[in-house]
């Protein structure tokens, strides 16, 4: 028996608003319902993960998620909460971003297996772009009134903000090409429900409407919560930016640690949103994490469960691998696994310095590393003071006076890690 999918997200904490009868619609019969995506990257980040998870759920409890990605709005832009226009991107651009927005969703949807409930891919630039701008606003805006439009808040907002500078014409028209998108949809796969964060609700009863005034049909909406951070932060930003889903944007380890580092408050809430853990599982480890949080249970099942669903599994253990080096018990060959781009990410912020590597080939004296070569430590006499006391690693292992580096101890071919007690870290870089 199919889960209910309005249960199944009210008690994650994923509905913010949902039309009337929403539920009782999707009870009697499989349905479709899509949200929207914008191709302007050829990659997702985790602020759009949880309307990936809205299909998802959908889904798994039975029911054909559509997935469009918005290749006409894309050259638009949507006014939902922004206070400037997008660039607008050519054909060709859109269409690659296309093809990597669908290979990340396929973590997430069953888009291969001829089921009745196989995900669909669908790009609005390919119904938009044979219409003409006279079709468009004889066929479809005169259903819609101007003071209909104005109403909303996404362009209520923009127009009368202290800052604003008010809002083109392109922009104004968003809502009508995503409400007619939502019409397309309902006429070609019986698609009766649209799905978005809270900011878009204006849109998606913009097509509601459509659907009710064009299509003679019933359309219905559901949004779920904009996500925050307990801090007041911004959710799915870091200090370098977006947390992007392609490894080669974000890398694994630095994806794994974003979820780490959450707050306890917001691991609580974060486990129910962004996996597919059941409602027991999560309670039991609300439980356990709140009976010891120094363990950071809630952290390391969400960091483990998104990192394995959006990477891989070996991509989750090498992340943790990675992490254990810098915060746990490891060795000279637990980094010497690392490659250039993780090693660097692990000891981001660690001082360093260049040396030339024909210096190794006859071996470098410790002391000399320390002070003369890098001036990690002041002087000769600190560093030997420092060696006797037993308080220098190379590699993370333990060395004392007398201890010549050489060829054997570079990581990735170029690097050295000097360290002075449990914090302090210095790289040496052979080119």
């Amino acid at each position: 028996m199919p889960k209910n999918f309005v249960e199944e997200l009210t008690w994650r904490g994923m509905i913010h608003d949902v039309m009337p009868d929403t539920e009782t619609h999707l009870n009697e019969m499989m349905r479709s319902a899509y949200v929207g995506f914008d191709p302007t990257a050829d990659s997702l980040h985790i602020g759009n993960l949880v309307p990936i998870m809205l299909l998802a759920h959908f889904q798994r409890c039975g029911h054909q998620p559509v997935a469009l990605v918005g290749g006409a709005t894309g050259m638009i832009g949507d006014p939902s909460g922004k206070s400037s226009e997008r660039n607008l991107l050519d054909e060709k651009t859109l269409r690659h971003n296309q093809e990597c927005v669908k290979k990340q969703l396929s973590h997430f949807l069953d888009f291969t297996s001829a089921s009745p409930n196989q995900a669909l891919l669908v790009n609005n630039y390919d119904w938009m772009k044979d219409i003409s701008f006279l079709d468009f606003i004889r066929d479809v805006g005169k259903h819609i009134t101007v003071n209909y439009m104005m109403a909303k808040d996404s362009v209520k907002n923009r127009i009368s903000g202290e800052s604003s500078e008010g809002m083109s014409f392109t922009e104004f028209t968003y809502q009508l090409v995503q409400g007619y998108d939502f019409l397309h949809l309902y006429r070609e796969f019986q698609c009766t429900l649209q799905m978005g964060g809270s900011d878009q609700w204006g849109n998606i009863t913009t097509g509601t409407e459509l659907i009710r005034r064009i299509g003679n049909g019933k359309g219905y909406a559901l949004t779920c919560p904009l996500i925050t951070k307990s801090d007041g932060s911004k959710f799915g930003k870091s200090e370098g930016g977006n947390i992007w889903l392609d490894a080669n944007r974000t890398s694994p380890y630095k994806f794994y640690q974003y979820w780490l580092n959450t707050s306890d408050e917001d691991a609580e809430k974060y486990i129910k949103i962004f996996t597919f853990l059941d409602r027991e599982t999560i309670e039991r480890l609300v439980v356990d994490h709140k009976e010891a949080p120094h363990e950071r249970t809630l952290q390391k099942r969400l960091a483990e469960e998104v990192t394995i669903t959006v990477h891989s599994k070996s991509e989750y253990e090498n992340a943790v691998a990675a992490s254990e080096i810098l915060f746990g018990k490891s060795t000279s060959e637990d980094l010497k696994t690392l490659n250039e781009k993780t090693f660097l990410e692990v000891f981001e912020g660690v001082p360093q310095a260049e040396i030339s590597v024909s210096e190794l080939s006859q071996g470098m004296d410790i002391v000399t590393a320390l002070s003369e070569k890098t001036h990690f430590l002041k002087s000769n006499g600190e560093a030997r003071r420092a060696l006797k006391e037993n308080s220098i690693a190379v590699n993370k292992e333990k060395v004392s006076e007398g201890y010549e580096l050489s060829g054997k101890d570079l990581i990735s071919d170029q690097f050295i890690l000097l360290q002075r007690g449990k914090k302090n870290y210095f790289i040496l870089k052979f080119i």
